[in-house]
């Protein structure tokens, strides 16, 4: 069974990413399922630290992305916006190059909030990071009046 609110493309996914942090830095979302939703990201001069290693921030990036996009999937468009208000990321794995591949599953889906996990792995599917996102639902209401 489906958890999200209509059904949507990737077109319309990835659509929202443009001319934002996730255009550049190269995520594309590449498959929805009835309750998950993934996305790739390069190992590239956008993503690396100094050291020429994964930016654990490009990570984090990549993870709250995809909780974000499925949270705010997940609700009435027209009634309710989420936030995020707390991640955590455990980064397990370096990489140098090529891609990640991360994949976001929700672990509570509430009316105030929704929690959700984000498993980054490489092309080798070995882990390279974990994360878990907790998302504010608000009303759009609240959001207008600043309430």
């Amino acid at each position: 069974m489906a958890i999200w609110f209509h059904e949507v493309t990737l077109d319309e996914v990835n659509r929202l990413g443009r001319g934002n942090m996730i255009e550049h830095l190269g995520m594309e979302f590449y498959e929805i399922g009835p309750d998950f939703l993934k996305a790739k990201m390069p190992v590239d001069h956008r993503t690396r630290q100094p050291e020429g290693l994964l930016h654990g921030g490009a990570s984090v990036a990549l993870a709250e992305t995809l909780g974000s996009y499925a949270a705010n999937l997940v609700v009435d468009p027209e009634k309710y916006y989420c936030v995020g208000q707390e991640i955590n990321a455990n980064h397990v794995r370096g990489l140098r190059q090529g891609w990640v591949f991360g994949a976001t599953r929700p672990l509570h889906l509430g009316r105030r909030s929704q929690i959700w996990e984000i498993q980054i792995e490489d092309e080798q599917e070995r882990l390279v990071c974990v994360s878990r996102l907790t998302m504010a639902v608000v009303e759009l209401k609240s959001l207008r009046t600043g309430a």
